[in-house]
């Protein structure tokens, strides 16, 4: 079936194109929510305005989503999680990690823009992706680093800092054996 589409629709066309789609996605989405209209010759007089504000529109959105790539360009993200003492992550990272993390600084990326092949299994750095737009694509760099790497030092550092302590009060707590001696003979001579 024949339409003439009102807006643009990704992976179909923009305002103003005339695109042939199954009678079912016409019937069911594009005409009841006014997204197209058949190709008559006065929808097409009337599809004027809609294809001016439909550039317009893509207009601002480039400028914006370049401006956006702009501002990731560079960018690097550190994420942590749990490994093996080899560097294995235990689970992985991926695109919702990397964007999340994206989005924790103050980037708005959404995880389907974050484009990758397979996720990342081990400790290290990686560029990745950014799929902004079809024309539109940057690169941003995630460190993924061990969780446990520095809490592991400063719980090693606790316990180092603990046992002294606990050698120290044990030390002055218990008697030593000569004095535990003397009290014991000091018991038997009253009996």
């Amino acid at each position: 079936m024949k339409l003439l589409l009102r807006k643009d629709i990704p992976k179909l066309g923009l305002c103003g194109d005339i695109v042939e789609v199954a009678a079912g996605y016409a019937r069911n989405y594009l005409l009841p929510h006014h997204l197209a209209l058949e190709p008559t010759k006065a929808n097409l007089k009337a599809i004027a305005k809609d294809k001016k504000k439909a550039a317009e529109e893509r207009e601002r959105r480039h400028a914006f989503l370049s401006s956006m790539a702009k501002r990731l360009s560079g960018v690097e993200v550190t994420i942590r999680s749990a490994c093996t003492p080899d560097g294995h992550l235990y689970g992985s990272v991926g695109p919702r990690e990397i964007s999340h993390a994206l989005m924790e600084e103050g980037h708005s990326v959404h995880t389907d823009q974050v484009k990758m092949s397979h996720n990342i299994k081990e400790v290290g750095i990686l560029e990745v992706p950014v799929v902004l737009s079809d024309d539109i694509s940057t690169t941003v760099k995630v460190w993924v680093v061990a969780e446990k790497a520095v809490e592991d030092e400063e719980d090693q550092e606790a316990e180092v800092s603990d046992v002294a302590d606990d050698s120290t009060d044990d030390q002055s707590d218990k008697p030593s054996d000569k004095e535990g001696a003397h009290a014991v003979d000091a018991g038997h001579e009253d009996d």
